[in-house]
């Protein structure tokens, strides 16, 4: 069952702002595929093996997926620095579940998730 329409609009107008305030989630930072605008979104960074994963809630469609998959990479920000982030891919989930650590929660069945977007840790 995805998400309705209505709930991006109130993360994007109230939780977002809130949560990128708050500097406590991790922030991915990246460039509008269409206006050069750079965007901060929220989102659930887990570390993995040489970079992060990401659990598309939403699916691959999501603007800032593929804006990221456009640039080629972004910047996350997590526990007070910023990281760059290359190589964006999109893995199944015997992949993601694979890369994830035990002590990751992995999505409830209910939501259907079967998309995820792997990055790389940036050389340099």
């Amino acid at each position: 069952m995805p998400m309705p329409k209505w709930w991006g609009h109130v993360n994007k107008r109230v939780f977002n702002p809130r949560a990128i305030a708050g500097r406590t989630w991790p922030v991915l930072i990246h460039v509008g595929r269409v206006s050069g605008a750079t965007y901060r979104t929220p989102l659930d960074a887990h570390p993995v093996d040489g970079g992060y994963l990401f659990v598309l809630v939403y699916g691959s469609r999501s603007d800032w997926v593929r804006n990221v998959l456009a640039a080629d990479g972004a910047r996350l920000r997590v526990g007070g620095r910023e990281v760059a982030l290359a190589a964006p891919r999109l893995v199944g989930e015997d992949e993601a579940f694979q890369a994830l650590p035990d002590k990751v929660a992995r999505p409830p069945r209910l939501l259907r998730i079967t998309e995820f977007l792997r990055m790389d840790l940036a050389a340099g």
